[in-house]
């Protein structure tokens, strides 16, 4: 029998055939790895040889991007893996205007770029790599401290989406230079579409346009991914957004892989809750969620995996189990 390239694999699930299997990727933090680019690059490649996921999404710290605005953070034992801030860019509405654009080819931006060399390298043509990129308001979110960004967005409206559009065009360079890799696409993570935390409106008005534009840059890409980060999600105004896949917590917003499949044209990505299920579950509770989602998807546009990252502590046997029910089915 042939065998189907992962690649392969996720360009018939795109295409909206059946493929021999779903397509499965799982995704994690490695803190204290993160800080070093060699290591991270290590512990990614064993990450993905342990497990032979269909795709590998590279996750440096949240940091990566804002480091060489002055931004720092700290390993302080989070499980999720994500470090705190222990200093903020951004602290009154001028410092929006003082922010420059990033050249890549420098700093830490350059010392990432060759981590995501090295991992392309390395995997090839035959496994898809995409790159996280935390889109401008979540970048912004990062350098002020989401109570100073949200203070700014009501009382200093101007300043703040001047400073948007530097990191819109610091985003886009660094992309231009993720094309010369020549990965196969980005995992745009949205963080603000959640109408709990702003309207439609202001979402419309400090996100939509940059995320559009970013995307829109990445139209050479085959194989980009939005993250919808959160609960209270803004589905309608992120589904239309350029994008091939669309990956949400969907067991813990209510929004099924079925919903949104019959809804929008994107793959979906999901069916299993990264802390009921992954973290905190068991090969039965694993076998009856990935069973759950293929019956919602015909094992058609979909890609098996979590609403967000694993938690560190999630079982080793637990990762094994939705890789081998995958298999099966």
């Amino acid at each position: 029998m042939m065998t189907v390239s992962h690649r392969e694999r996720l360009e018939t699930c795109l295409s909206g055939e059946k493929p021999d299997r779903p397509p499965i990727a799982f995704w994690r933090h490695f803190p204290v790895a993160d800080q070093n680019h060699e290591q991270l690059v290590r512990m990614t490649l064993e990450f993905q040889e342990r497990y032979d996921f269909d795709l590998v999404k590279i996750t440096p710290a949240s940091s990566y991007c804002l480091i060489d605005w002055g931004s720092r953070d700290d390993w302080q034992g989070n499980p999720e893996g994500t470090r705190s801030y222990v200093q903020r860019t951004i602290h009154h509405p001028e410092d929006w205007l003082k922010l420059v654009e990033l050249d890549p080819s420098q700093g830490n931006l350059s010392r990432i770029l060759s981590s995501v060399r090295q991992i392309k390298s390395k995997l090839g043509d035959h496994t898809p790599v995409i790159q996280t990129i935390f889109n401008p308001l979540s970048q912004a979110k990062n350098l002020a401290g989401q109570d100073i960004l949200l203070e700014h967005m009501q009382n200093h409206p101007q300043e703040l989406l001047a400073g948007l559009k530097t990191i819109t065009k610091s985003t886009i360079r660094f992309i231009d230079e993720l094309k010369r890799i020549g990965i196969d696409g980005v995992f745009y993570a949205i963080q603000h579409a959640q109408t709990h935390i702003l309207t439609i409106e202001e979402f419309l008005t400090f996100s939509y346009h940059e995320d559009d534009e970013i995307l829109s840059h990445c139209s050479d890409f085959w194989l980009n991914m939005i993250h919808l980060h959160g609960e209270k999600i803004m589905i309608k105004e992120v589904s239309s957004l350029p994008s091939h896949v669309l990956n949400w917590h969907d067991r813990e917003t209510g929004l099924s892989l079925h919903q949104v499949q019959s809804s929008y044209p994107m793959v979906v990505c999901g069916g299993l809750a990264r802390d009921e299920d992954m973290l905190l579950g068991n090969p039965d509770l694993i076998l009856k969620q990935v069973q759950d989602a293929y019956d919602q998807t015909d094992g058609k546009r979909w890609i098996a995996g979590t609403g967000c990252v694993l938690m560190t502590t999630t079982p080793e046997i637990n990762i094994h189990s939705a890789r081998e029910f995958i298999e099966r089915i």
